[in-house]
């Protein structure tokens, strides 16, 4: 059995991982998820539950405690599939859609991670910003893409390390910074007092979180394909879904007071003000945090790209030095995005994560009934890197079809900025579309797929 080695560059990329290079525990996976999660980005969406949503505080944890656990949920499920098949998540998508079918989902997914570097990056170069007034915020962020692509470089095991100290230093800030706020600095009077419940606010917020956990749900497998064939599934399942549900809900609701008691509702401003002598500390500590989970996102955007060009070039072998300049060109993007929004960082975002829970949601859906219902976790990889897709084909027509319908039947039910459907609308502003995207996707997939796998079965030469 291979030995974690976080000081060398891994060689591995988007190929099954052999069973003598495997590695690691559960353990990891509980810390990976709970290290990564406690940052200002997590704190900021915390925050959506006051400033946007404008739901009081105990409405506010409830909503988040709701919809982070019910999210974990989908998100874990997909942690038995590392160990299982021994690669990458958006390659194993290829036995649900095909080697170019998934083409749309992975370019998808991309996005997100870009997207997700660039939200991280500007809240990384804010949140230094406040205790480094006298340097320029645009370096600051510069200097946590370069943090960022160097961790990227070393790969899976240095990230699992980072993820490991970062339990330990993130969860003592994040305490420290709750201590210090109710204990030493106080909180002004009637703060449960402020703002109020409401159905959509509350459903919004719930919504929120859910995504928050259905979003990781494309990383798992990212980060549990070193892990020993026989990890068990219900290990892997608890320890990914405690540790990301927890280490999410906690400084979201830490957000969520500070969107109430800071200056113009800014987390980031509001966590400087109401930490005084302690705020240099918790502030580099969890800006440290934002660049380990940049990192998380950097390398699985990395390994979702290298995915997609080995699609149209299957074969292309790509190994560290394909890593290594993918990781530079895409944190130069997601930099350049970080420095175009910096100024209207919050309202983006928010349109951004909005957006993620309509494509998403019919993805995991299709990908957790195919896994366990369809196919048991019985997958053919080698047949991942052929150019015909192996018994999975180019095209799976009816993974296709159920993703785009998953995507339109939630229309009606949106309720966003930019759109509102007429069912949300009568509704009164409720968002029920993730909701209504999982029910309906899955059975539909499952009957469809079980009648293709059942005629494959009978017919096993065409």
């Amino acid at each position: 059995m291979a030995t974690e080695k976080p000081g060398a560059v891994e060689q591995h990329t988007i190929y099954q991982i052999p069973h003598d290079q495997r590695h690691g525990t559960f353990r990891d996976l509980f810390t990976i998820w709970f290290g990564s999660n406690i940052m200002m980005l997590t704190i900021v969406t915390g925050a959506l539950a006051t400033t946007v949503f404008k739901l009081d505080f105990m409405s506010s944890i409830l909503a988040i405690a709701i919809g982070n656990f019910v999210g974990a949920i989908f998100m874990a499920l997909h942690a038995a599939q590392g160990p299982q098949l021994g690669v990458p998540q958006m390659v194993q998508t290829r036995g649900q859609f095909g080697s170019m079918g998934a083409v749309l989902v992975v370019a998808i997914v991309i996005v997100m991670y870009v997207g997700f570097l660039a939200s991280n990056i500007v809240l990384g170069g804010q949140s230094l910003h406040t205790i480094m007034p006298g340097v320029n915020q645009d370096v600051l962020i510069t200097l946590i893409a370069v943090i960022s692509v160097v961790a990227t470089i070393f790969g899976h095991d240095l990230i699992h390390a980072y993820a490991r100290f970062l339990t330990i230093a993130s969860g003592g800030a994040l305490l420290l910074t709750f201590v210090w706020m109710v204990f030493i600095h106080g909180l002004p009077a009637g703060v449960m007092a402020m703002n109020g419940y409401t159905l959509a606010g509350f459903c919004s917020m719930i919504s929120v979180g859910a995504l928050w956990q259905i979003a990781y749900a494309p990383y798992v497998s990212d980060y549990t394909r070193y892990m020993p064939h026989d990890t068990g599934a219900k290990p892997a399942f608890w320890a990914s879904y405690w540790g990301c549900s927890l280490g999410s809900i906690f400084p979201m609701i830490l957000g969520a007071l500070l969107g109430l008691v800071a200056a113009n509702g800014d987390p980031v401003g509001g966590l400087t003000t109401f930490t005084g002598a302690a705020a240099v500390p918790i502030i580099i500590i969890f800006s440290v945090g934002i660049a380990g989970t940049n990192a998380m996102n950097l390398y699985c955007g990395v390994l979702s790209t290298i995915t997609l060009l080995h699609t149209f070039v299957p074969s292309w072998k790509a190994g560290a030095m394909a890593r290594m300049v993918t990781a530079i060109i895409i944190s130069i993007i997601g930099l350049g995005i970080a420095l175009f929004a910096a100024g209207n960082f919050l309202t983006n975002y928010t349109n951004f994560i909005l957006l993620l829970l309509y494509v998403l949601v019919p993805w995991t859906a299709i990908n957790l009934v195919d896994f366990y219902l369809v196919r048991h976790g019985d997958y053919d990889v080698d047949a991942f890197f052929t150019a015909e897709g192996g018994v999975y084909g180019r095209f799976n027509k009816a993974a296709i079809a159920c993703y785009i319908f998953g995507i339109l039947i939630q229309l009606p039910f949106v309720d966003t900025t930019m759109y509102t459907g007429p069912i949300a609308n009568m509704l009164g502003g409720v968002d029920i579309s993730w909701i209504v995207g999982l029910v309906t996707v899955s059975p539909i997939y499952y009957l469809l797929a079980r009648r293709t796998v059942t005629a494959v079965a009978a017919n096993p030469a065409e």
